[in-house]
């Protein structure tokens, strides 16, 4: 604020010629004006005014620090009125569509933080089943951003967000392997495996990691519930394999451990927010904001 009150202040004695008008306008006294402007000369090491007996002019030097000024005051009332917009934009309706995974997962812990900070916000998460339902949604305006993995290209739709997740071993936190920096496959083969179903997105990915080092898997249990793998796997001395973005709470939680296999280290699962290529607003900004810092925050300690 006390920069801003000098640029005020070079403003006005330059439109007016004079500390006394200027200070009169400025409604403070013009030794402080005076003395504001001679601490600026004086770390600038020249003039910016040359002081004639009834009027002050600008020198070179004040004509080139004028013009930033000017603009500056003029960039800050352009941030200030985007400001005052975004305050307005604390009401309104933004609807988010998910896939079940994170539905359980880290969405809740990011609607609760908007709810928090956003009160008047209605929030609305709509689960929807497959990747291509939640692109349909977006792109057609029923919901404002959409959430899921490895959404293909669509000219409709624009990627706000994104960020890699590599599969991993997932086990409870005082599993045997839990504390381990690496692991193989053939590690993991010594206890019950939890399986993602065939036709899932994470499958195909197992079945070539698995084919890769010939070994041959007798699942104890196959689903296609992300939650039911989680929870399986928090309740047995069991492993399954998940992104981080799978368990971004219960990993924060200390309730899951993640552990990453020589094997999958190539098999990766892209999590992007989407939204429309036009007609994205200020307000579902608000929320695209915090789920952009939490992709980037999971990918990054996957």
């Amino acid at each position: 604020m006390l920069h801003s009150r000098l640029l005020t202040y070079l403003d006005e004695v330059a439109r007016t010629g004079s500390m006394r008008k200027a200070s009169a306008r400025l409604h403070v006294a013009s030794s402080a004006v005076n003395r504001q402007i001679l601490a600026l000369e004086a770390e600038l090491g020249t003039p910016l005014f040359l002081r004639l007996p009834r009027k002050l002019m600008l020198t070179t030097a004040g004509e080139i620090m004028i013009r930033h000024v000017r603009q500056t005051l003029k960039d800050m009332e352009r941030v200030e009125r985007r400001i005052e917009e975004l305050k307005g934009l604390r009401r309104g309706e933004i609807t988010l569509a998910i896939m079940s995974g994170l539905a359980a997962n880290m969405v809740p812990r990011i609607a609760v933080d908007f709810r928090r900070n956003s009160p008047r916000v209605k929030l609305t998460l709509r689960l929807l089943p497959t990747g291509s339902d939640i692109m349909a949604a977006v792109a057609a305006g029923e919901a404002d951003l959409g959430l899921g993995f490895d959404f293909p290209r669509d000219p409709a739709l624009r990627v706000l967000a994104s960020g890699v997740g590599r599969l991993g071993a997932v086990m409870a936190p005082d599993h045997p392997l839990a504390g381990r920096s690496l692991l193989r496959l053939s590690d993991c083969a010594d206890y019950p495996l939890i399986i993602a179903e065939e036709g899932m997105a994470i499958r195909p990915y197992l079945n070539e990691a698995f084919a890769a080092v010939s070994l041959q898997v007798e699942a104890a249990l196959e689903t296609n519930s992300i939650e039911v793998m989680r929870h399986a796997a928090m309740l047995d001395r069991a492993i399954t394999f998940l992104t981080p973005f799978d368990i971004e709470w219960e990993k924060r939680a200390e309730r899951l451990a993640y552990v990453p296999v020589h094997e999958l280290r190539g098999r990766v699962q892209t999590l992007m927010l989407i939204g429309r290529d036009r007609g994205a607003d200020a307000l579902t900004g608000l929320l695209a904001e915090p789920i952009r810092a939490a992709i980037a925050a999971t990918a990054g300690g996957g």
